[in-house]
């Protein structure tokens, strides 16, 4: 299913066609080469002095069933229903301080999301779905996946084909199916301060 961005003014096709579907083919395996890909694409981007405090946990449902498990277990039972069928799911961790000085990186989270964002746009050129998930069990994601100290697990991604609408629970069916929406530009971008709309 597609479900392009109804946007005000035209901007790049990969940036209209991205949503975040729940709906993924469970039989279409993401290969190899592609995954290399989407972390070729996660690695340059940029980030705070350099330091791309990012690390993903990768499970893939056809490779490493065990490792995909144990991260699904990590979702919340919401994100559990339907993030079952995504073939590839990821964890993101940011690293909480700076190698450079070990002091507290208040970007990390922020250069995560970048990196994040890099693997998304990669994996809509190759006509793949990325859905990003706030819906994780931190400490759980500690224990079952191993994040050692001084890592804080950020998000979940579940990464695949788009599959079928009827493979979903009826209540995530209809927000698949319901209109994308955003606020206006002129809520949140200011000229020169707060409130004085660009």
């Amino acid at each position: 299913m597609d479900k392009p961005a109804p946007t005000d003014i035209p901007v790049h096709p990969l940036v209209r066609q991205r949503w975040s579907p729940r709906a993924f083919d469970p039989s279409r395996p993401v290969d190899d080469a592609t995954l290399r890909s989407l972390l070729e694409a996660a690695r340059w981007s940029p980030s705070c002095f350099n330091e791309q405090p990012w690390a993903y946990i990768l499970g893939r449902m056809h490779q490493e069933p065990d490792a995909h498990a144990r991260i699904l277990s990590c979702l919340t039972p919401a994100n559990q229903a339907w993030a079952r069928n995504a073939p590839l799911l990821i964890i993101a961790a940011a690293k909480a301080a700076f190698d450079k000085n070990a002091k507290p990186n208040r970007h990390a989270t922020h250069d995560v999301g970048q990196s994040l964002a890099w693997l998304t746009v990669q994996a809509e050129s190759m006509t793949l779905r990325v859905h990003q998930m706030a819906g994780i069990d931190p400490d759980r994601c500690r224990t079952q996946l191993g994040i050692p100290a001084g890592w804080d697990p950020i998000t979940g991604v579940a990464v695949g084909s788009a599959g079928p609408l009827d493979i979903l629970p009826e209540d995530v069916r209809a927000r698949e199916t319901a209109p994308r929406v955003r606020r206006p530009v002129a809520e949140w971008a200011f000229t020169g301060a707060w409130g004085a709309s660009a």
